[in-house]
């Protein structure tokens, strides 16, 4: 039956939302900050009278204070979730179990292991998908427009669909997904759990046809699930989803504009001030997340400098790692062993006028920025990514050419690999070689490389994915 109750025309859902709050001691003011993304950015090319809504979860105490003093930025609704159940769901479930099945990350001698621990944190992903579902249903205006976000709530299209079955449901994945043979690590009723979840979509979506493909087949393996003939539709228990893909890419505009402030500028200086003014400089920028392989980029770079002396003193690793997920303690200690390798690096061929590994651990979007302009080389090695954008924003801000040495595994391959040294992320050998190759690529090879990189990275800017994914939900 429709209850109706909202008036939204499209909603979006997503963990985290446009705005965090903070509560500001000790008067006790809540303090907002807004948030980017391609999610903002494809919320704004609707305009301000699509009636659109954004549902959310609230991260942390300032967020649920905001929601219990009834503080919303307009247009969005926020949910209060238990702190104990938000915790089970996204660093148990979310964060733990799925993110880990996509990205391949397991050593499975040791784990996963499904025990009775595992349940408790799996039925708190449930309740909070849940949430989810009763939010959207209830902003919701008939025959409205729902995109629901990631991996985090595979399971509320479904969910949704059973309370608001007037609805046009849309799921998509920023992750990669698992192949079926390691897909099936999950405990059966889990696996068919969350295919299921997003089956309940009129349309799944994904950033790459080798994720979608994956997708389907593990529809097909999983659920006996029947596929059309062009791979383009899942049909399971008498519901068809269409699967698209829709290639995130660059702010161009954005970007040029954020790149020639004069923070950046200020940050280019010292940049420069600490790694020489004439080195050539490998960069690379990523969270410490275990699936970006920044261990082996760094052993790659001490292989670069063992094998190929002459680079000592000409070059320096600029590595800009920032803490990512530093509540689970596999993230920590992730996060420390790269500091660890820095410094070997470092002692091994450092000297008094050289320092090879320029490594920050604090986040500073400026510096990342200085960064890309002055990059010889972007180093983007993932084990796994869906997509990868700095693999696209590099190119789009370097002031003289840039040579992207790119992994085969990043989303990022299927737009890029042409114009990128493509290696595979475990290949040590292999990675120092294309390092190489990029710091004595000619100037002319590496100016028309970049052009095409960055005429690639920018072809669907946020604003056009995000309507292009409305406009076929609409089809």
């Amino acid at each position: 039956m429709v209850a109706a109750q909202g008036a939204a025309r499209i909603l979006v859902a997503s963990n985290r939302g446009p705005v965090t709050y903070a509560v500001d001691e000790p008067g006790g003011e809540l303090r907002s900050r807004r948030g980017g993304g391609g999610l903002v950015s494809g919320l704004s090319a609707i305009g301000p009278d699509a009636g659109a809504v954004w549902v959310c979860a609230a991260l942390g105490d300032g967020d649920r204070e905001a929601v219990r003093r009834g503080v919303h930025e307009p247009g969005s609704r926020m949910i209060a979730i238990d702190p104990e159940v938000f915790a089970a769901a996204y660093n148990g479930i979310a964060n733990s179990v799925l993110w880990f099945v996509h990205h391949l990350l397991y050593q499975t001698p040791f784990e996963p292991v499904f025990d009775e621990d595992f349940r408790g944190r799996w039925a708190a992903y449930e309740t909070y998908n849940t949430a989810f579902a009763d939010a959207l249903a209830e902003e919701a205006a008939e025959g409205a427009h729902v995109l629901v976000q990631d991996y985090h709530l595979a399971l509320v299209p479904t969910l949704l669909r059973e309370r608001r079955p007037d609805l046009r449901i849309g799921h998509f994945s920023h992750t990669p997904w698992a192949p079926p043979d390691y897909y099936r690590l999950l405990p059966d009723d889990v696996a068919a759990g969350v295919l299921e979840g997003i089956l309940g979509a009129d349309r799944a979506a994904f950033l790459t046809r080798r994720w979608a493909d994956a997708f389907a087949d593990c529809c097909v393996r999983v659920l006996g699930a029947t596929l059309s003939a062009d791979g383009r539709e899942v049909t399971h228990r008498g519901r068809t989803t269409r699967l698209g893909v829709h290639g995130l890419g660059a702010d161009g505009d954005f970007l040029r504009e954020r790149a020639h402030r004069p923070d950046v500028a200020d940050r280019i200086a010292r940049l420069r001030a600490e790694t020489g003014a004439d080195r050539r400089l490998i960069v690379r920028v990523d969270r410490t997340e275990l699936s970006k392989n920044i261990v082996r980029g760094l052993l790659a770079y001490r292989q670069l400098l063992r094998e190929r002396p002459q680079w000592r003193g000409k070059v320096v690793h600029v590595a800009f790692a920032y803490p990512s997920r530093q509540d689970l303690a596999v993230y920590r200690e992730y996060t420390e062993q790269v500091a660890r390798l820095a410094e070997e690096i470092n002692a091994e061929f450092g000297a008094p006028d050289w320092q090879p590994v320029l490594l920050k651990v604090d986040d500073d979007f400026a510096r990342s920025l200085a960064a890309y302009r002055l990059a010889d080389v972007a180093l983007v090695n993932p084990i796994r990514d869906g997509m990868n954008l700095v693999a696209k924003e590099v190119p789009v801000v370097s002031d003289h050419g840039v040579a992207l040495v790119l992994s085969r595994e990043a989303g990022a391959f299927e737009e890029l690999g042409e114009d990128a040294l493509v290696v595979n992320p475990y290949d040590i050998r292999e990675t120092a070689a294309a390092l190489h190759t990029a710091l004595t690529l000619p100037d002319a090879d590496r100016a028309a490389r970049t052009k095409r990189l960055a005429d690639a990275a920018t072809a669907l800017p946020p604003s056009r994915w995000f309507l292009d994914q409305l406009h076929a939900l609409e089809d």
